[in-house]
């Protein structure tokens, strides 16, 4: 499996962009909503702060997460290789806690107010698909990459793990914010194992109390564990408004909106 290691930045784009074509394909043939906004006015700003964030990630810094990892390894540094736990376990262990990590994190930038000012831009699309999983302020990427390089390093993560688990995570991200159809009873089933569309979705909620569950990205079994789950929103999946009351005009639909948003002062703050 290291083998894979050399194939680390094909791997990566193709896999994003195989998924984000056939989100958007089935988006297309089986939404789950209609759209309040025409692709076209929100689309230039989702995909383009992707592109930001990306150029951001390697301006800042030399050496990304499969990096470290392979660095870590090679040193014999963190928790696993100080335990010698044989690959397989090491391999599971790393893949759950940088999930346990993702979804703790990502609760900690709605809790504390100076993360929830860089993590509110990707709530305040006005609709939610594939796109919406893209949409996360430059700032809010650096801090993530930070807290996800010092738990790889703590932890000794297995660089073929962290390979895996950026692709995965990626893929479920993309899938979980996706507008489609799921058969209910499919949904039902499918949100023991991995986060659903509809389960996520409840989280975009612009009622703060649905915005304030459903953290997971990937695994669903934190919200279940941590009582942070909520089945479904009050309004239904196609009455509920998507959102955040204070970002509704163009601050949330152009590029420049979105890089200003930080620093922008809402009512009541």
């Amino acid at each position: 499996m290291t083998d894979l290691l050399h194939y680390e930045s094909a791997i990566r784009l193709g896999c994003f962009f195989t998924v984000l074509l056939a989100m958007l394909g089935w988006e297309w043939r089986r939404p789950r909503r209609m759209l309040s906004l025409h692709r076209i006015q929100r689309w230039p700003a989702n995909l383009g702060i992707v592109i930001v964030d990306s150029l951001v990630l390697r301006l800042t810094f030399p050496v990304l997460a499969v990096g470290v990892a392979s660095a870590a390894e090679a040193q014999g540094w963190g928790l696993l290789p100080w335990l010698h736990a044989p690959f397989w376990p090491a391999l599971i262990a790393s893949l759950l806690l940088l999930d346990l990590t993702i979804y703790g994190q990502h609760v900690l930038f709605h809790r504390i107010p100076i993360l929830w000012r860089l993590h509110r831009m990707h709530h305040t699309d006005l609709d939610f698909d594939a796109t919406t999983a893209l949409r996360f302020h430059p700032l809010e990427i650096v801090l993530s990459m930070l807290i996800k390089l010092g738990v790889v390093l703590a932890l000794g993560a297995l660089p073929v793990a962290v390979l895996l688990f950026e692709v995965i995570l990626n893929a479920a991200v993309m899938f979980n914010h996706g507008n489609v159809t799921l058969p209910k009873r499919l949904d039902r089933w499918l949100r023991w194992i991995v986060v659903t569309p509809d389960m996520h979705r409840v989280h975009h909620s612009v009622r703060m109390e649905e915005t304030s569950s459903n953290f997971g990205f990937n695994l669903p079994w934190w919200d279940r564990l941590f009582g942070t789950y909520r089945d479904q929103p009050q309004d239904g999946h196609t009455g509920m408004t998507i959102g955040l009351e204070y970002f509704r005009d163009w601050r949330a639909t152009r590029l420049d909106g979105l890089l200003i948003q930080p620093f922008l002062q809402r009512s009541g703050e």
